[in-house]
């Protein structure tokens, strides 16, 4: 079957992020299609390469990205939502005069149509957060 998840809650303040991830990996470790994981809202803190949370809890960033990696997964951020919580990549950071990006490797900044064509491209769209 193929899967994308929207993630809306951010990341050791939700389940949201949890939630996703553990349904992502079990749906990708099934025999599942996960074509992209849009993160939204609170969601887009999923994506911060400098949250640095403490060793005996969950690295989400990287847990994402290791997922991403061995299962070809889209993970999508969007651009207004990220920007107004200050996740940003390289040319966003050019774009409005910053000193650098924190966008983790393997997620891309675009917009909301990303979402939009993730539900027309898949069999399910799976929301998690609000």
């Amino acid at each position: 079957m193929k899967l994308s998840i929207a993630v809306y809650g951010a990341p050791h303040s939700s389940e949201a992020s949890e939630s996703a991830y553990r349904f992502a990996s079990a749906a990708c470790s099934m025999g599942h299609s996960l074509i992209r994981v849009f993160f939204y809202h609170d969601g887009v803190h999923n994506a911060s390469s400098l949250a640095i949370p403490p060793q005996d809890e969950t690295q989400t960033t990287q847990r994402w990205q290791a997922l991403a990696l061995e299962f070809n997964i889209d993970l999508v951020v969007c651009v207004a939502a990220a920007l107004r919580r200050g996740i940003v990549n390289t040319e966003e950071a050019e774009r409005y005069d910053l000193e650098s990006q924190n966008l983790g490797k393997g997620f891309e900044i675009s917009g909301l149509g990303q979402l939009l064509d993730a539900a027309v491209s898949s069999e399910r769209l799976v929301s998690f957060g609000h």
